[in-house]
This record gives C-alpha cells, structure tokens and sequence, in this order.
C-alpha cells in the first residue's frame, strides 16, 4: 500500500503519460511476480526429485490468496488515495521549457554509459564484501549468524555509500550536458544488485560445497531474489537521493 502510494505519486507529479492504473498494477506485481515464478520452478525442481522441502499445492494456494484477496486490494487502495489526496505538484525548483535541450552528440557512446554503471555497484558492494561471506555462510552453510548489530551498519553504510556513488555519477552526467538522469540514477544506484549475484557464483562453486540440481536451483533460484530485491532497494534510494540533489543544485541557480 505503501509503496503504490508513493509510485502513483510520484509517478502523477512527473506528467506520466500512461493510465495510472498501470503504475498501480506494476507496483504490486514488480516483486511478487518474479518471486513466484522463482518459487514454482524451484519448487517444482524439488517436487520432481522428491524432496521434502518442496510445499505442497495447497500451501500454494494459499499463499496466492492472502497476496490477491489482501496484499494487492491494499496496493490499489494506496494508488487510490496517492490520485486523489496526494499532491500532483512537482514544485520545481526553477522554471522549466517544454522544448527539449539537444544533447552532444559526444555524450551518445557506450563506454560513458556502462563504466559509471560498473562503478556505482562496484565501490558499494566493496563496503560489504567482508561482511557478505558471513552472511552466505549463515543463509547457506551450516554457520550461525548472530551479529546483527554490524550487519544493520552494513546495510545502512550500504544504501548511503550507493546514494551517494550514484549522485557521483549523475554530477558527471550532467557536466557532459546529459539531462536524462532519472533512470540512470535508479540503475546505478541498483548495480549492486548485479554485483551480489555474481558473488553468489564464486561463493556456490568455491565455498559452498553444494551440488545437484535441487541445490543448484534453490541457491541460484533464491539469490536471484534477493539480488533483484537489492537492485530495487538501492536503485530507489539512489533515484529519490538523486531528486533531492537536483532540487537542491537548482534551486541555488539564478533565473531571469
């Protein structure tokens, strides 16, 4: 509910050209959907070896009852109430044209684009590197995990250290006279999503000790999950850090 309320919002006080019921519907289903579609072929995988792991059909069903009869009613609620009591105003700071600037043509190649990509998710998923072994060793291995003071400060140092990678980055852009910033903040700051994925390989084939099918899909399967959920976290708290720090530059401008 939450979440759609903040993405209708949002999404109204940009001009979204689209039918707002779509924002709506693509809130509620962005994470679950992929997260059921992971779960039924690893759950399936496990069904067809035997494995006892492996939830039966009725569980299932209810599981996708509770989210369609509570989580997504809740999600269109919350769309609802960001349409009509929400404010529409996107009070920025300066004044805008509707005439789109022309962008350098220097500023089209692919190198300009990828390397601020690699970087933003590279130095955030160093601030947790050490801490990600423990982590996989508790999930995954037979190791307890019981620091979890240190692993709040990590992920607090992690979505500061990405925020502000990511503005880094948009600094950068907007120097090359590059305006289109807005979705390349929210896949900067997610790269670290990427970056834990490719983790979870050198972990599962170096240290894990697991093998099979079955393990193979649950591991790759539910890291893929998580993965994406970190890509979704950061890359949200990159875009909203990021619209704040253009407010503020531009407000600091002096228009005639």
């Amino acid at each position: 509910s939450i979440g759609s309320f903040v993405s209708t919002r949002l999404y109204l006080q940009m001009n979204g050209k689209c039918d707002w019921a779509r924002c709506i519907v693509l809130t509620a289903g962005l994470f679950p959907v992929p997260v059921a579609v992971v779960f039924l072929w690893a759950n399936t995988v496990a069904l067809s070896h035997g494995c006892t792991s492996a939830l039966p059909s009725s569980t299932i069903f209810t599981i996708a009852g509770v989210y369609a009869l509570i989580a997504f009613p809740l999600a269109v609620v919350g769309g609802i109430v960001a349409m009509k009591y929400a404010s529409h105003n996107f009070n920025a700071p300066t004044r805008t044209s509707e005439v789109v600037r022309e962008i350098p043509a220097r500023v089209s190649g692919i190198c300009i684009r990828v390397f601020p990509m690699y970087f933003s998710g590279l130095l955030p998923f160093l601030t947790i590197y050490y801490e990600a072994h423990y982590v996989f060793a508790g999930m995954w291995g037979h190791q307890l995990y019981t620091i979890f003071d240190i692993l709040l400060f990590a992920l607090v140092l992690l979505i500061i250290v990405a925020s502000f990678t990511s503005m880094a980055s948009l600094y950068f852009q907007l120097k090359r006279e590059d305006h289109r910033w807005w979705w390349r903040t929210f896949i900067n700051g997610g790269m670290t999503g990427l970056f834990i994925y490719a983790y979870s390989f050198y972990y599962f084939f170096k240290q894990s000790g697991m093998s099979g099918v079955v393990q193979s899909s649950f591991f790759f399967g539910y890291m893929l999950i998580i993965s994406f959920a970190f890509f979704l976290m950061l890359g949200s708290a990159g875009f909203n850090f990021n619209l704040l720090f253009m407010k503020h530059i531009y407000s600091r401008l002096k228009c005639d």
